[in-house]
């Protein structure tokens, strides 16, 4: 073998050693795209070839549940549902859950089904039933408090409870159903500011009728 050859002989064996990891690269990223084009049949092909219900995409850290969830790809969530080796309970990088995320895009089908498997729903910090309620949606609210969330949970540093967010977001539905469960509307968040104080700061008519029980005509 001549001297040329020689060096050319090793890039060949070093690209050969490098292939599996491009290869794998590649089906990384089909994985995702399968997940967001929710295309279960593809999805699950790659699965059985070893990459597993629990990839974890760069981004945000999201498992492949936490983004079929968020791109509404709904066969690609019941393909991972029935996988056994799910782990519902999975982290996001900025602490997002699946339920979370299921209730703050108001899927109530699938809070239902993950509530159904006694995923967490207390925990320090931001929580499901903060989502539902930024959200506004009062049958996942509802859903949560029948399954003992904390109605009076608070949200790291800014200490916001789900009533406040409701309010200030102008979910009258949501609020009308937080204070009927019991939420304290007396609590106030970091700024000093109760659930009421928050709903006139964003002049949310129709909440600050709701909490002072003041109707236009």
């Amino acid at each position: 073998m001549s001297q040329f050859n020689y060096p050319m002989s090793r890039m060949i064996a070093a690209l050969l050693l490098l292939a599996p990891s491009l290869v794998m690269a590649g089906s990384y990223d089909d994985y995702f795209t399968a997940v967001k084009l929710n295309a279960p049949r593809e999805l699950q092909k790659m699965i059985q070839r070893g990459l597993g219900p629990n990839m974890v995409e760069p981004e945000h850290g999201y498992t492949a549940l936490m983004l079929a969830i968020r791109e509404n790809s709904p066969e690609v969530v019941t393909l991972l549902l029935s996988n056994p080796d799910i782990d519902l309970e999975a982290h996001a990088a900025n602490g997002d859950t699946a339920i979370m995320l299921a209730a703050f895009y108001g899927d109530l089908p699938l809070v239902k089904a993950l509530l159904a498997r006694d995923v967490q729903i207390n925990r320090p910090g931001w929580t499901a039933l903060h989502y539902a309620a930024i959200n506004g949606n009062p049958y996942i609210i509802k859903e949560l408090l029948d399954a003992s969330a904390y109605i009076d949970t608070e949200s790291p540093d800014e200490k916001m409870t789900p009533i406040m967010l409701a309010a200030m977001r102008g979910r009258t539905r949501a609020v009308r159903l937080l204070i009927e469960e019991g939420a304290d509307i007396t609590l106030k968040n970091a700024a000093g500011l109760t659930a009421l104080d928050l709903a006139r700061k964003y002049k949310q008519i129709d909440v600050i009728e709701e909490m002072t029980g003041t109707h236009s005509p």
